[in-house]
């Protein structure tokens, strides 16, 4: 089921495009990746959501409704522009905020101070914001962000100017918020973080979505047939014992064990790639390489841009 649907979402600015006929469906209970360059009308469709700004065409849906003002109490939403005010004590501004979502003044104070531990900064509770780093005042806003348990949590670019430590920390929470049943849109440029906390995601490059699916399936879609060896026992080069048509990408040696990656026809398999070696080497590890989500991310942006350039001339 899903929690959040987007249907032929279109925006306009003027004489400018921001979101070009976009359809999104977020699944209930996951992390779902929205993702795309600079520009591209990411932004545009997260003010939408949070009805900020309305589409031009196009409906969205919230667990089934259409979305409506009601619905603004459950969805919680961090900006990549942080905003806090930087004269007010920490906790009173917090407790504050807490407050404007719904939380009565009991219930915010005592999840204020059970998160503010969590995170290590209940000492800075009576201090004003301007005292605190970049990174604590993001935590505090985090906290503020999730405190009233909203249904729909956005973070956008969360892990900014964040230190790897706690992003490690961030991202067991958000991980522990998906797993008691939060739905999560998830904005940023950092693959790797897509890779490790999205089940699905969307793909919007000028103002268009060019990709979506589980991210699982869509690696598996633009494979390349490419596999990697490590094996020992063989002096020669492993190209005179490969068939016909089997193409070494690179080779590499470390610690004794060589290692190859190897691009199969698409004619053959990798059954018949092993039954080739296995008689010549010794096998140490055998694994099919998949893309990663930041290859894919780059063709794909490669591709519209130069099609819609193709088409400009």
């Amino acid at each position: 089921m899903y929690l959040f649907s987007a249907q032929n979402v279109t925006k306009k600015y003027a004489a400018h495009t921001a979101l070009n006929n976009v359809s999104i469906d977020v699944p209930e209970q996951s992390i779902f990746g929205l993702l795309g360059p600079n520009g591209a009308g990411k932004t545009s469709l997260i003010r939408i959501i949070n009805q900020i700004t309305a589409p031009d065409e196009g409906a969205l849906f919230f667990n089934g409704e259409k979305l409506s003002l009601k619905h603004v109490s459950k969805i919680g939403y961090l900006p990549e522009e942080r905003g806090l005010y930087k004269k007010m004590k920490v906790g009173e501004q917090a407790l504050y905020l807490a407050q404007l979502k719904g939380t009565s003044k009991q219930d915010a104070l005592k999840k204020l101070k059970n998160w503010f531990e969590k995170f290590d900064i209940i000492s800075w509770w009576d201090r004003k914001v301007e005292e605190l780093s970049k990174g604590m005042q993001q935590k505090v806003q985090f906290i503020i962000t999730i405190l009233h348990e909203p249904t729909l949590l956005i973070f956008d670019e969360p892990f900014s100017g964040f230190d790897p430590i706690n992003v490690n920390l961030l991202k067991e929470e958000i991980l522990n918020l998906r797993d008691k049943g939060a739905t999560i849109i998830f904005s940023t440029h950092n693959m790797s973080s897509v890779e490790e906390l999205c089940d699905n995601i969307a793909l919007i490059n000028k103002s268009n979505k060019i990709l979506d699916g589980k991210v699982h399936e869509i690696k598996n879609t633009y494979k390349a047939n490419i596999f990697e060896v490590g094996y020992t026992g063989l002096d020669d080069d492993i190209n005179k014992i490969l068939p016909n048509g089997f193409d070494i990408i690179n080779q590499t040696t470390t610690n004794g064990i060589k290692h190859a990656e190897i691009k199969i026809p698409i004619d053959s398999n990798s059954n018949y790639l092993l039954n080739s070696l296995l008689p010549h080497i010794s096998i140490v590890y055998f694994s099919e390489i998949l893309p990663t989500m930041n290859d894919i991310f780059i063709q794909k942006v490669n591709e519209q841009n130069t099609i819609i350039n193709t088409q400009n001339i």
